[in-house]
């Protein structure tokens, strides 16, 4: 988290555009906290993330849906994946791309997974657009409000450095497990 504030207030929005491009949640939080300390604009930050957060969403599925021979082969040892992400579109209709920009894992697969579809090409952006800047509100402001909470926190992870690669290997195993399972052939008899 240090890292992303230190780049953040030297190089400040460009970061932001670029890191929120495929996601940014790390980014948005850390720009929130940096708003709060006085080192960047909540509601500039607020704007510049949801703005790469949609077009980077809309781009995925524009690949996805024109481009698919190209696309394709980046994703060969994800197809289960995808096909987990086709199936949730399914299970859960257009509450997934709302939902989506909030799972680590499948935040980028969900609309290349769409796009894979004939889902509407301008619903798709519409609901995009809306679920972005609803994204970018909740982390933006959240993170803003939320930043005295943060700091105390950032400044007992750095009194015990070994909490936060702990914590990181658990999340990312436990997502990893989680999709592993999900995705895994099941055994015919």
């Amino acid at each position: 988290m240090h890292d992303m504030l230190s780049s953040l207030s030297t190089y400040g929005y460009v970061v932001l555009f670029l890191y929120s491009l495929g996601g940014g949640m790390v980014a948005i939080v850390a720009a929130g906290i940096l708003s709060y300390m006085g080192k960047m604009d909540i509601g500039v930050s607020i704007v510049v993330a949801f703005l790469a957060n949609a077009i980077g969403d809309s781009v995925l599925f524009y690949l996805a849906r024109f481009n698919r021979a190209a696309v394709m082969p980046y994703f060969k040892n994800q197809t289960r994946k995808l096909a987990y992400a086709q199936i949730l579109m399914k299970k859960h209709g257009d509450k997934m791309i709302f939902f989506q920009k909030y799972i680590y894992g499948v935040k980028t697969l969900v609309p290349l997974a769409i796009g894979l579809t004939k889902y509407p090409y301008v619903k798709f952006n519409v609901l995009n657009f809306i679920a972005a800047a609803i994204w970018a509100l909740l982390l933006g402001f959240g993170s803003y409000y939320a930043s005295d909470a943060f700091i105390k926190v950032a400044d007992y992870l750095g009194d015990n450095s070994w909490i936060m690669p702990v914590f990181m290997l658990c999340l990312l195993g436990g997502t990893w497990l989680f999709l592993e399972n999900k995705t895994k052939k099941k055994e015919q008899k």
